[in-house]
């Protein structure tokens, strides 16, 4: 009787880990294309109103006008002119906009366009000697300077923020996680640091 429980409950359990994911997928996908369809409303409308497509035809076309659209400034901004229009808009208007600064850095976290904090690691020093302390780069400013937050152990939640001059900070090719791990374990492993920092 408990090894029929027991077929029952691991068939259960392993239908359940196969159809779950997928139901969870199709719902989001269909909850993208329903706050997509809602956002280019307006332009399917239009299209409708001038031709007699379908509405996801219509649809359609509105989310390839405006990717085609996205992709025409894309090239715009990338001429001196565009560049010049852009950052002459950005800095006597949308910058005074409520939110738009807030918006503009979600964005371009968002499709990668700006680094995210915590992504890359470093060796750097702070007093001035050859003293190196392990740090995560979490800003990089226009005057090439960056700012680190250089992690505690066996905590890194906690630790101190340094603003620095590129000449003290060391970018190290080493991944996030191993780092993590050998702040926690309160050093060891921080070989990988050294080797990727001598080559």
């Amino acid at each position: 009787m408990s090894r029929m429980k027991s077929l029952i409950k691991t068939s259960f359990l392993g239908g359940l880990t196969v159809i779950l994911p997928v139901a969870i997928l199709v719902f989001v996908f269909k909850w993208i294309f329903g706050v997509v369809a809602r956002v280019i409303q307006p332009l399917t409308n239009l299209i409708l109103i001038k031709s007699n497509l379908r509405e996801i035809m219509a649809d359609l076309l509105a989310l390839a006008i405006i990717i085609t659209v996205c992709f025409i400034v894309g090239v715009i901004v990338k001429t001196q002119i565009g560049r010049f229009i852009h950052t002459s808009l950005e800095n006597s208007i949308l910058k005074f906009a409520p939110g738009y600064s807030l918006i503009k850095e979600t964005v371009m976290q968002f499709l990668g366009r700006k680094k995210t904090p915590f992504s890359s690691v470093a060796l750097v020093q702070v007093f001035g000697n050859e003293t190196m302390l392990t740090a995560f780069v979490t800003d990089e400013h226009s005057d090439g300077s960056y700012t680190v937050f250089v992690p505690t152990g066996p905590n890194p939640t906690s630790g101190n923020i340094y603003h620095l001059e590129s000449r003290f900070v060391h970018q190290v090719d080493v991944p996030v996680e191993d780092v993590m791990r050998s702040i926690i374990s309160c050093g060891a492993g921080s070989a990988m640091l050294i080797d990727a920092y001598r080559k």
